[in-house]
């Protein structure tokens, strides 16, 4: 997810039971012509693994080029995006873009495979729009070139991310005897009983979270308790709502300094504290403070007050 699951997000995460993670998707123009901004998103950390460096692009020459690159960062995994929709992407020829083009996709794909000797994953949507649902042939064929998993957005491009998610498709891709490699589901994933019966009822070997770890990273271990024990854990306490956004807030000063951690943390705060009654007042004090200090007491008084007005 851009400009959301950088590595503050994946810490949280991380700690908080996320299996396997992924980079915020990266260009392949901007690591081939060694843009700042995409050569920090290769940084990952030992903590973090496994872990994917997730790139896009509409050049097959510059993919191959970028997996290189991507390589030499040492993830587990190269995992190629096919499946963002917004219009600076798919507009341009790469994320959803490509399932206009399956033949293109899969040279893209197989050049991504021979220049790297990381296994190599595709994460991407049902189709171009109803009309054009032929993730059932992508899988197929992107299968015959190499890939060692698929993840599939239970969404066409056209849809963006409204209306509701459909995994009846993805459940007739893993039901496909010609299908060897593992098929993961996303989309609308957000409780841990809906992780559980979609798991089950549409056949997948795993399930990826995406939107509904932003501001609740703690969906990772509820989910993985449900499946282990079968019981609901209870939610994050006041405190524990707090320690993690300031545990997520000091690791984005640490990575990115103080200006821009405090500024690109501010779309977090929100998510955080979502739900609680009568909030809005302190959450637009976190979203103008521009100091450490400042922010840090804010958090402080979000424990004060709540913990009091709920205990």
């Amino acid at each position: 997810m851009e400009d959301v699951s950088d590595p503050p997000f994946r810490y949280v995460c991380k700690q908080n039971g996320a299996d396997l993670m992924y980079t915020e998707f990266i260009s392949s123009e901007g690591l081939i012509r060694d843009a700042a901004k995409s050569i920090q998103k290769l940084d990952i950390f030992e903590y973090e693994r496994p872990i994917g460096i997730q790139i896009f692009g509409s050049n097959i020459d510059s993919m191959r080029e970028a997996t290189v690159v991507a390589t030499k960062a040492e993830p587990n995994l190269i995992d190629i995006n096919y499946g963002c929709p917004v219009k600076n992407v798919a507009c341009k020829g790469a994320g959803a873009s490509l399932l206009q083009d399956i033949d293109k996709m899969v040279k893209m794909t197989k050049a991504v495979v021979e220049a790297t000797h990381l296994p190599v994953t595709v994460k991407t949507r049902l189709g171009w729009d109803d009309n054009t649902k032929n993730v059932y042939e992508v899988a197929e064929r992107l299968q015959e070139v190499g890939i060692k998993a698929l993840t599939i957005h239970g969404r066409t491009r056209s849809q963006m991310y409204k209306g509701v998610a459909d995994w009846t498709l993805i459940r007739e891709i893993k039901r496909n005897p010609n299908i060897e490699i593992p098929i993961f589901g996303n989309g609308d994933v957000d409780s841990v009983e809906k992780a559980f019966a979609w798991r089950k009822e549409f056949e997948v070997d795993g399930i990826m979270i995406g939107r509904a770890s932003i501001g609740y990273p703690w969906i990772f271990r509820e989910v993985k308790h449900f499946f282990e024990t079968g019981e609901i854990l209870t939610g994050p306490t006041i405190a524990e709502r707090v320690e993690v956004c300031r545990t997520h807030f000091m690791k984005s000063i640490e990575w990115k300094g103080e200006k821009v951690g405090i500024f690109e943390m501010r779309r977090h705060y929100a998510n955080y504290f979502k739900g609680l009654q009568n909030s809005k007042e302190l959450r637009n004090k976190l979203v103008s403070l521009n100091s450490v200090d400042e922010i840090n007491a804010v958090l402080d008084e979000i424990n004060s007050v709540y913990s009091e007005v709920l205990a």
